[in-house]
C-alpha cells in the first residue's frame, strides 16, 4: 500500500503542475493565466510619473459620452479624451482608454491601480469616504468645482497635470474638435453628382461600380451614391482621420483587407476594397432576412461602426421594436446620443454620433433614388468625360 501511495502522490503533483501555467509578469503585477482560471492582479499597484514615462503608456479612466470619450470612425473623440491625449503627448507616452460604468467604478479602478488618471471632471463635493484617496488636479471646467483626479499618493503626476493645464486649452480643443467633425476636415474636390445625365453617366468610375458592386450584393448605382457621399468622386480625397480615396478607406481597414497603402488613391483598388468590406459587413448581418433592409445596416456600419448598429438593434429589441427593420433601428441609432440609451445595460459600446450616421444613410438613399433612372451607361475610354470601364482593369482579381 505504501508503494502505491508513493507512486500515486507524485502523479498528483505532476497533474497539478501540468494544468498550471507559469505566472505572467505584467506592469500591473503577477497574472495567473490558463484555461478555467481568472486573471488576478496584485491589489493597489500604482504607477508613479516616472513609471508611466518609463513604460511609455498612460491609462485614462473615463466614461462614455460626447464630452468625455467615444469612438468616431476608429478614432477617439470627446473633449476630455482630446485633452488627456494632449497631456500624454506632452509626456511623450501613448494613451490607453478604459471606459468605466460610472463614477464609483472609476474611483475603484484608480484605487486598484488599473488606471493613472480619472479624465472626467469630478465634483470636489463628493462624500469624504469616496474622495479620501483622490488627489484633484489638472483639467478644471468651472473654477475648480470639478476637476480630474489621480491617486492621492501620485503627487508628481498631479503636479505635472497642474503645470501643464491652462484654462484656455478647453475652448481651443473644442474648436479643434468641431473642425474635425465638420466636412471642412475632409480635403476633396467637389465634382458634379451626375457627370452626363443625357448619356446616362453618373461618374467616370461607373465601370468600377458595375464591376465590384455585385461582390457586395448591392446595386451599382447605390455604390455610386455612397461614393459621392464619401468623396464627391474625388480619388485624392483624404480626411483628418486618415480615410483615403473614392470610398474613404481607413488605413486599418485597408490593412485588414489586404490593400497596399500605396493603392489607397487608385480608384479601382479603392472601390474593390470597399466592395469587399461591404460584403464582409453584409455577412455580419446575415440574420436580417430582407436583402433590401440589410443594405441599410451595411451602410450605417460603414459610417458609424458595426458594434454601434448592433447596440441599436439590441435597444430596438428591448423596447419591443423590430430589430430587423431599419426604420425601427434608425430611431435607436439616433437615441444613442442620449445618456439614458447609451448607458443602457444592453448597450456594449456606448455613445455614438447617431444623427450623423442616420443622415449618412438617408442622403445615400435619396441620391440612389435619383440615380436609379440611370441604366447601365455606355463605357468609353477615360480622358475628357470618359468613364473607367471594366476592360481597362488592372486589378480586377485582386480582392476576389
Amino acid at each position: 500500500m505504501k508503494k502505491i501511495l508513493l507512486i500515486i502522490f507524485p502523479l498528483f503533483l505532476l497533474a497539478g503542475c501540468s494544468n498550471r501555467q507559469a505566472p505572467e509578469i505584467t506592469p500591473w503585477g503577477t497574472v495567473v493565466g490558463g484555461s478555467g482560471t481568472s486573471a488576478e492582479t496584485s491589489p493597489g499597484r500604482r504607477f508613479s510619473l516616472d513609471d508611466i514615462m518609463n513604460n511609455g503608456e498612460m491609462i485614462m479612466l473615463t466614461l462614455s459620452g460626447p464630452e468625455s470619450y467615444y469612438d468616431y470612425q476608429g478614432k477617439g473623440m470627446g473633449l476630455q479624451y482630446l485633452l488627456c491625449d494632449q497631456f500624454a503627448q506632452n509626456l511623450g507616452v501613448s494613451l490607453r482608454v478604459e471606459v468605466c460604468k460610472d463614477t464609483t467604478d472609476m474611483i475603484r479602478q484608480l484605487a486598484e491601480g488599473n488606471g493613472d488618471v480619472i479624465a472626467v471632471p469630478l465634483s470636489r463635493n463628493l462624500p469624504e469616504k469616496i474622495k479620501k484617496d483622490l488627489l484633484f488636479c489638472g483639467v478644471s471646467m468651472d473654477s475648480a468645482k470639478t476637476q480630474w483626479a489621480v491617486n492621492k499618493d501620485n503627487k508628481e503626476l498631479a503636479d505635472s497635470l497642474n503645470h501643464w493645464f491652462k484654462p484656455e486649452m478647453i475652448a481651443k480643443t473644442k474648436r479643434e474638435e468641431n473642425f474635425l467633425l465638420s466636412t471642412r476636415s475632409i480635403v476633396r474636390h467637389v465634382y458634379s453628382p451626375m457627370l452626363n445625365p443625357t448619356a446616362g453617366i453618373i461618374s467616370r468610375y461607373d465601370g468600377y461600380f458595375q464591376m465590384f458592386a455585385p461582390m457586395a450584393r448591392i446595386d451599382w448605382r447605390l455604390m455610386a451614391a455612397q461614393c459621392y457621399q464619401e468623396s464627391c468622386f474625388d480619388p485624392n480625397a483624404h480626411s483628418w482621420a486618415g480615410a483615403e480615396g473614392l470610398m474613404q478607406i481607413m488605413p486599418s481597414t485597408a490593412s485588414h483587407l489586404g490593400l497596399d497603402m500605396g493603392q489607397l488613391h487608385d480608384p479601382e483598388a479603392n472601390v474593390a476594397a470597399a466592395a469587399k468590406y461591404m460584403a464582409e459587413l453584409g455577412g455580419r448581418f446575415s440574420d436580417i432576412p430582407d436583402p433590401a433592409e440589410r443594405c441599410y445596416y451595411v451602410l450605417a456600419s460603414y459610417n458609424g461602426g458595426y458594434q454601434h448598429i448592433r447596440d441599436a438593434m439590441a435597444l430596438a429589441s428591448k423596447f419591443g421594436r423590430n430589430p430587423y427593420s431599419w426604420g425601427n433601428v434608425s430611431e435607436f441609432v439616433l437615441n444613442l446620443t442620449m445618456p439614458q440609451f447609451y448607458n443602457d445595460p444592453v448597450v456594449k459600446h456606448g455613445y455614438m454620433r447617431g444623427d450623423e450616421t442616420v443622415d449618412y444613410v438617408n442622403r445615400i438613399r435619396s441620391r440612389w433614388s435619383e440615380y436609379r433612372g440611370v441604366a447601365r451607361g455606355k463605357g468609353f475610354s477615360p480622358g475628357g468625360f470618359g468613364i473607367m470601364t471594366p476592360h481597362r482593369s488592372r486589378h480586377r482579381n485582386r480582392f476576389r
